[in-house]
């Protein structure tokens, strides 16, 4: 709809608003959205007026004019200063280039690897300007990773235990721990091969326009090995916009085709086929593509391949009962598909890899609140239900509960329940740490 056949009084009341806007002559709105144009600009507008609206803008524009999308580029800040939310950066198409979009960053390789680079100084910053979070985590040294079921067990389940000694990490039971993994180094290799990348070359990231911020997780300079191993997630599953940013980089006819038949509407069936049902990832795909894989821009990386995302933990330790020690029970992640190779939970799988018996071993975490809460009153009866590794708050809360000298009331009740949990639960199928706390009668 046209902006200006819009009822603009009615923008207050809207949740989700989508706009496309063309720039005219030296930065001027189009015709067809001038009234709309003024009066968004009025200067009696009230900052709130648009605080329930979540709101994108995408600019129709040509780079060869100077006031490139001028207007969705204003457009975007007023509706912020008007309060409303933007559901991400404005996006700016570009009718000079090949793809219409560009790409958000570009690349600038450098021809030698600099002398003084610690990515790893990066992750986990000199001195924290507060607690530790998702742009500044704190390296936990890793202490003990111990396999709590059978080794016979179906479900390799871990209790992992880090040293938060100086972090300022404060936490109590129910709330969670979030972690950042790495992909392994085999696909991290292979991601390279595949795609004519050299994992030890270096490179400083530049944003195509003003004000865009470069992730944080990424040191500057970074090296393609940092990048690929801490940042693109290529363990992922792609999604339908993959396939198709992907068609518009390939230089070969057979694989474009196929990927244009898998993002095409029509074409959605056999796409999860293919993808979604066999739980095929991101690094599969390029190896299925080989001659479009290795034409891919390396500008285009942060826009085919989505981050690594923080996997949440629920944490399995009380601070009362171990002061400077925060302790996880991870189940790890693995299943069969149709695939020749297993499928691996990327998080679980890369904590049960790593044994600080040989080495020191340090794992980037922050804490944030969990949606369970316990009572303040360490007295109050509470009834924990927490089937397979639902186990691991219930554990914290049970810890803080003796460390408060409620020692005599729990051992009472895990007497009282213990064979009602033994009639429940399959000994064999139970955690060690969880049979230890309950012992069959």
């Amino acid at each position: 709809q046209a902006l200006d056949s819009y009822s603009v009084v009615n923008l207050i009341s809207e949740p989700l608003v989508i706009f496309v806007c063309a720039t005219a002559g030296q930065g001027d709105p189009p015709d067809n959205m001038k009234n709309f144009w003024r009066f968004i600009f009025r200067k009696n507008l009230p900052p709130t007026s648009l605080c329930q609206m979540d709101f994108a803008v995408l600019g129709l524009g040509d780079s060869s004019y100077a006031k490139f999308n001028f207007v969705a580029k204003k457009l975007h800040r007023r509706l912020l200063q008007l309060g409303g939310s933007a559901l991400l950066p404005a996006c700016l198409g570009d009718d000079q280039h090949e793809l219409g979009l560009p790409s958000k960053f570009t690349l600038h390789f450098l021809p030698e690897a600099p002398k003084m680079c610690s990515e790893e100084q990066h992750v986990a910053g000199a001195d924290p300007p507060g607690p530790p979070s998702e742009q500044q985590p704190f390296l936990a040294p890793m202490v003990t990773n111990q396999r709590v079921t059978s080794p016979s067990h179906f479900q390799d389940v871990r209790l992992i235990e880090f040293d938060i000694t100086g972090s300022g990490l404060s936490f109590a039971a129910g709330d969670v721990v979030l972690i950042r993994p790495q992909n392994q180094a085999s696909h991290v290799q292979q991601f390279c091969q595949v795609l004519g990348l050299d994992p030890d070359q270096y490179f400083t990231l530049l944003p195509r326009e003003p004000g865009v911020p470069c992730p944080t997780q990424l040191p500057q300079p970074c090296s393609v090995r940092h990048l690929v191993s801490h940042y693109l997630d290529v363990a992922s599953v792609p999604r339908r916009s993959f396939f198709e940013l992907l068609a518009c980089l390939s230089p070969h006819e057979l694989e474009r085709e196929k990927l244009l038949q898998f993002s095409a509407p029509q074409g959605q069936e056999e796409l999860y086929s293919y993808c979604n049902r066999p739980r095929r990832t991101v690094l599969e795909v390029l190896c299925d593509f080989p001659h479009t894989a290795g034409a891919v821009p390396a500008d285009y990386l942060l826009d085919l391949i989505p981050p690594i995302r923080p996997r949440a933990f629920s944490i399995a330790s009380s601070l009362l009962a171990h002061p400077s020690r925060l302790q996880i029970l991870v189940a790890v992640v693995h299943y069969r598909t149709r695939l020749k190779e297993p499928r691996r939970g990327l998080c679980s799988s890369w904590l049960a890899s790593l044994d600080p018996g040989r080495g020191s071993v340090q794992v980037p975490l922050w804490v944030r609140p969990g949606s369970l809460t316990f009572p303040e009153t360490p007295d109050t009866p509470v009834i924990m239900v927490g089937p397979g590794t639902g186990v691991a708050p219930f554990r914290a809360a049970v810890q803080e509960r003796v460390a408060r000298g409620q020692t005599a009331y729990v051992q009472h009740r895990l007497r009282e329940l213990g064979p009602l949990v033994w009639d429940l639960l399959d000994r064999r199928a139970m955690p060690r740490a969880c049979r230890q706390m309950c012992q069959k009668p």
